[in-house]
């Protein structure tokens, strides 16, 4: 299944990732283009994260210890930055 990730907006994937032995619990998905880009979902592999990176992504992997709220706010101030100067 494909997923299309809007110019200038983020995302979070954590209800797409279906393995139970996967490193991470959420993947905040950032396309900070001017293009809209689809993405593969459900997520089964860590490999999926470099494939999107290529894509032209900002994929931020969430750990256990990690803060998400904390995580996706920097993540969507460092995006309002960049539509700011767009």
């Amino acid at each position: 299944m494909k997923f299309v990730v809007r110019p200038l907006h983020i995302i979070s994937v954590g209800g797409y990732i279906v393995e139970v032995d996967f490193p991470y619990r959420n993947i905040i998905v950032v396309n900070p283009t001017q293009e809209p880009i689809k993405i593969d979902i459900p997520v089964f592999t860590t490999d999926w994260i470099e494939e999107h990176r290529k894509l032209g992504l900002e994929i931020i992997p969430i750990e256990d210890e990690d803060s998400f709220l904390s995580t996706f706010r920097k993540a969507k101030a460092k995006l309002d930055k960049i539509k700011a100067e767009s």
